[in-house]
């Protein structure tokens, strides 16, 4: 009996350091917990390590920040010669050394010392630790890595520090950065329910993907059972019905890992059973000719179970009865219903409000979309809209036209600059090109459809082929300039890049040059009147191949430009042409041939169908691209002219 108690004296003593620990009792300095946790120090762990970093930092000694900040930085370390532990600054020749009171100690040499090298977690927790110090620093860049540490891993000691040093914060970034902070840990962790619900409908309609962090785990749910006509515990999230909310195999599994129901007979164990209690032809009583059926060999098996032979498994029938004998519910993480029933409304409103920003930014996405075909067909709705010429060498235009932005960087390093050189030279190139194609090949097809789509396809493979001879198969850079780096964000939701913005405002400019050259001056009179009829235009007067020629020639350059601004965000390749071509040919159809604003809708159609297959299924585009395809080809079915059709005589040609 003495010795018990012996015993028992000695590990409530061996207990006292750890006590003091827990209550972080101000009258132990931190050299004194450092030295009755020596053993613990020298070789810590994560797992049992954060009681005596914890102490340190509770102890109110001001040389508990210079001893955990030593150890995080590998600046704590143990003297040879007596065992003492100091504090180390490296030197030439060695470390100078202080002791925990920081009391100078000399120096010593590299070998008289060992270095205490703490984990990554070791430093983890003393990092997390060392942040209530850090959030009065006079340093605002500690004060703001204080505060980022407290966002990547919240704790319910760092409250209270939090809030201390609110109102001593001068700078007013970090004092809204600190009241969120403050309020999202307050809805986590405060004592209070009052105080946390207040928390919670601080936030309402905010989006932050902070507090959508915080307020998730409040409603996270575990299932549970409980026999029917008990009352159920907890903070019930609803109850499941077996059958919908849940199957049945679901809920036995719940009764199985709650020890309210046996394990579940499997056949092959029911097998093996049986055949181990053949007793003179008979299991448990039941003759064998009469176990050839599941409800006989059921039975025989509970036989078993009865008398004790065989470990006690449900059957079929049991694990019905068993199931149909529970309840089944989810109840919250959060005990505090109120609480719960607070983050739930605010985020409920959130999840509404994220739809609709969600929806914003989609909508914002297929405009964007939408402007970068509109872009690539401006020019293909000229040369095939109101030419009525198949070019097939469309997307080579825009290629050589992303060539052309790409070698004019190579020679103007200034961005901006090479930009605004790039644009009307591309232009130049491809008109050129156009032009040269125009009087070379399409002149001899016109009316001749067939042949026209053979021949700009060999031009097309030819033209990729020779890109490739002068630039090689690899991508080329189009950088764009730094005014255009970045996105328009409105909110954690709602953004689009800034590229995409210059794409949609180019685009605009594009169709209101369109339309005041269409309509306001002679050429597109001309172009207007040789489209409609040739031999009346020229029995007045206009020349018909002249016409064509600067037609071709000016859908050409248009793609050219376009090939500039697709080139800043994609990759410019020999085969940049491919990805837009057959969107281009669908735009200018789907809109309606020969009309500028049918291209313009043709692109909006294609642009939005296209992000909302894309938004049903974002991990295949590919498959978003076949179905619009299927959906356009069902479309023009029902309007073969398109969205907007042409009228007139020309609407018949």
């Amino acid at each position: 009996m003495r010795a018990a108690v012996a015993a028992l004296v000695l590990v409530l003593v061996s207990l006292l350091p750890l006590a003091a620990l827990a209550q972080g009792d101000p009258q132990v300095s931190a050299a004194q917990i450092v030295e009755n946790n020596r053993a613990q120090i020298e070789k810590p762990s994560r797992q049992t390590i954060g009681p005596v970093i914890s102490a340190l930092a509770a102890s109110g000694d001001p040389q508990a920040v210079d001893i955990l900040t030593a150890w995080a930085n590998r600046g704590l370390g143990l003297r040879k010669s007596d065992g003492a532990f100091v504090l180390m600054t490296e030197t030439a020749d060695g470390y100078a050394l202080r002791l925990l009171d920081g009391t100078d100690a000399g120096t010593a040499a590299r070998a008289d010392i060992t270095e205490l090298r703490p984990n990554s977690g070791v430093r983890g927790v003393i990092a997390n630790a060392l942040v209530q110090f850090q959030l009065t620093d006079p340093d605002r860049a500690r004060r703001a890595s204080a505060l980022t540490t407290i966002a990547r891993d919240p704790a319910p000691e760092l409250l209270e520090p939090l809030r201390a040093s609110l109102e001593a914060e001068t700078d007013p970034a970090l004092r809204a950065q600190k009241d969120r902070l403050n309020r999202l840990l307050t809805l986590r962790f405060d004592p209070d329910p009052a105080a946390r619900i207040a928390a919670i409908d601080s936030f309402s309609g905010d989006l932050g993907l902070d507090l959508r962090a915080a307020l998730n785990p409040l409603l996270a749910t575990t299932r549970r059972a409980a026999p029917q006509g008990t009352a159920l515990e907890g903070n019930i999230a609803r109850e499941l019905d077996p059958g919908s909310d849940l199957t049945e195999t679901e809920a036995y599994d719940l009764l199985v890992a709650a020890n309210l129901a046996p394990a579940r007979l499997t056949p092959a164990e029911l097998k093996a059973a049986l055949v181990a209690n053949i007793v003179d032809g008979a299991v448990a009583g039941i003759p064998l000719a009469e176990l050839n059926t599941q409800a006989a060999r059921n039975r025989a098996y509970t036989a078993l179970e009865v008398a004790g032979l065989v470990p006690i498994a449900a059957t079929d029938e049991e694990v019905t009865q068993s199931v149909a004998a529970h309840r089944f519910f989810e109840t919250y993480a959060e005990a505090d219903a109120s609480v719960t029933a607070a983050a739930s409304s605010v985020l409920s409103g959130i999840e509404i409000k994220l739809g609709t920003m969600q929806m914003a930014d989609l909508t914002l996405d297929a405009l964007s979309l939408a402007s970068i075909y509109f872009l690539a067909a401006i020019g293909l709705a000229i040369t095939f809209g109101v030419m009525r010429v198949i070019n097939m060498a469309h997307g080579e235009f825009i290629m050589m036209g992303a060539y052309t932005g790409y070698v004019v960087q190579l020679f103007i390093p200034n961005y901006t600059l090479s930009l605004v050189v790039a644009l009307p030279l591309a232009f130049l190139v491809t008109f050129a090109a156009g032009v040269a194609m125009e009087r070379l090949v399409i002149r001899h097809l016109y009316k001749r459809p067939l042949e026209t789509l053979l021949a700009t396809f060999g031009i097309s493979i030819a033209l990729q082929q020779l890109a490739k001879n002068i630039f090689g198969t690899q991508a080329r850079p189009l950088t764009s300039p730094a005014w255009l780096d970045g996105a328009l964000t409105f909110n954690d939701i709602v953004s689009i890049s800034y590229i995409r913005v210059a794409i949609f405002v180019l685009a605009l400019l594009f169709l209101m040059f369109f339309l005041w050259l269409m309509k306001r001056t002679r050429l597109g009179l001309e172009v207007r009147a040789v489209t409609q009829n040739p031999s009346m235009a020229a029995s007045m007067g206009i020349n018909p191949d002249r016409i064509n020629m600067l037609t071709f020639g000016l859908g050409s350059g248009i793609a050219g430009i376009a090939g500039i601004a697709i080139g800043l965000f994609a990759k410019v390749t020999s085969e940049l042409g491919n990805d837009y071509i057959v969107q281009s040919f669908m735009t200018v159809v789907v809109g309606g041939v020969g009309n500028i604003w049918g291209t313009l809708a043709g692109a909006l159609m294609i642009g939005t169908l296209q992000k909302g297959i894309e938004w049903f299924n974002p991990s295949n585009t590919l498959a978003a691209q076949t179905y619009m395809i299927l959906f356009i080809i069902l479309f023009i079915q029902f309007r073969p002219r398109g969205i907007i059709a042409l009228k007139g005589r020309a609407a018949g040609d």
